[in-house]
């Protein structure tokens, strides 16, 4: 049995993975939601600048993560190497049990909404269909799943293109004049645009799987990113273009809004679809990248057994595969991602939050280890993404308290199964 994947994705194919895993239907809807804590133009736009900085600090540091431990399982390796078992069991347990299923879940019931737009399906089917077939893709190998990646993600980047270049062919709204905002507000509103940049991490998922990993992680996570962010902003500037403030907070869709008004009848068929081209682009993403989370945590001995296992044929992590498709499609049927969603940016950037003291503990323990990338400005950087991640997360914990302690018990019920069941668990 192989222990290793190959390494079979390129410079393109890692940075369509980031694009594409990062850039979902969120840009449709999330300006709605800013737009109600920030009734202001310019620090909406602020908003979005300051979180896509935020995830840019974030990227460098794992980016030299990634090149100095190019290996398949990203967070949970990091967090093994720098504090032991147990802080990296609680990664993985935290990506299973609340983050991976629930989003995927969670897309997969959007792709149903999105789909009856254009067929009639039952949505339970449309949603368990797509589950299934990105599961089969991803089963028959990385190369694969990438292909559906680099596609779809060319096509949402094209459809967005179409949708933003259109405001600029339609008669500008009034500017709307200055407001002042408050800072909880501006919180708010950041957990907000941060979701919308979620994924950006997922790269150093599948490190093992990148070639010439020293240099194409970085450049990868750097070109993606950067990407999204141009986007976004574009994104925000088109609608502030064409939608009042009062039209941005008062629709649940301005993405469609915005399009119907600078397309016609045709631009809301074409955000519809836009959209499912994203969900299928993000879902696939979701798939395919906390598998090798499982993968790694089995190969150390700390998971199932079987998902350490690697297809003779195709090369792929198959049994992980499979346990993360029936997972999901258990939460999509019992629609326990409904509930579990709302805990999984806090238990997520938990995650990162420890991954960011990774390289910091690494750092002093290991100064002399190579590292073929170093975090630009450190230790600056380092310690002021470290306390903006802190803040955020206190200010989730502030905001939303409930979700925030839920979140917190559902991490911490992994400490005694690590002691206590997972013995059991390794032997089948």
């Amino acid at each position: 049995m192989a222990e290793k994947l190959k390494r079979s994705l390129g410079l393109w194919d890692s940075a369509s993975m980031v694009a594409g895993i990062v850039l979902g239907a969120g840009i449709f809807v999330v300006p709605g939601l800013i737009a109600r804590e920030l009734p202001s133009a310019p620090w909406i736009m602020a908003a979005w600048i300051a979180a896509g900085l935020l995830s840019f600090l974030g990227a460098l540091v794992f980016a030299e993560l990634g090149a100095m431990i190019p290996e398949t399982g990203g967070h949970y390796v990091f967090l093994r190497e720098a504090f032991g078992d147990l802080p990296a069991f609680l990664c993985g347990w935290t990506f299973f049990v609340v983050i991976q299923p629930s989003v995927t879940a969670y897309l997969a019931a959007n792709f149903a909404q999105y789909l009856g737009y254009f067929v009639s399906i039952p949505p339970l089917a449309a949603g368990l269909g797509l589950i299934v077939a990105l599961g089969a893709v991803n089963y028959f190998g990385i190369r694969w799943g990438a292909r559906v990646q680099n596609v779809f993600t060319a096509a949402k980047l094209l459809g967005v293109a179409i949708l933003i270049g259109s405001a600029w062919f339609v008669p500008a709204t009034p500017a709307p004049p200055a407001a002042s905002v408050t800072a909880p507000a501006f919180g708010v509103a950041m957990i907000a645009c941060l979701m919308a940049f979620e994924g950006w991490s997922y790269l150093s998922f599948i490190a093992g799987e990148v070639r010439d990993p020293q240099r194409n992680l970085v450049r990868a996570v750097a070109i993606g990113l950067g990407v999204c962010g141009a986007i976004y902003l574009l994104a925000n500037a088109a609608y502030l273009r064409v939608l009042t403030i009062e039209e941005l907070t008062a629709s649940p869709r301005p993405g469609a809004l915005a399009a119907e008004r600078t397309l016609g009848s045709f631009g809301g068929t074409l955000v519809s679809l836009v959209i499912l081209v994203a969900i299928v682009g993000s879902a696939n993403g979701q798939l395919l990248a906390p598998a090798r989370v499982y993968f790694a945590q089995a190969r150390d001995g700390l998971f199932f057994r079987r998902f350490a296992e690697v297809h003779p044929r195709h090369g792929s992590p198959y049994w992980a595969l499979l346990g993360v498709s029936v997972w999901s499609a258990m939460f999509l049927l019992t629609n326990a991602w409904q509930t579990l969603l709302n805990y999984a940016i806090f238990s997520n950037w938990l995650i990162v939050t420890g991954v960011i003291a990774s390289l910091i503990a690494l750092r002093r323990r290991q100064p002399d280890r190579p590292r073929p990338f170093r975090m630009w400005g450190y230790p600056a950087t380092a310690y002021l993404f470290l306390a903006l991640a802190i803040a955020f997360c206190a200010n989730t914990l502030i905001e939303r308290s409930r979700d925030s302690a839920v979140a917190l018990v559902l991490i911490l019920a992994g400490v005694p199964v690590f002691y206590g069941t997972l013995k059991r668990w390794t032997r089948s």
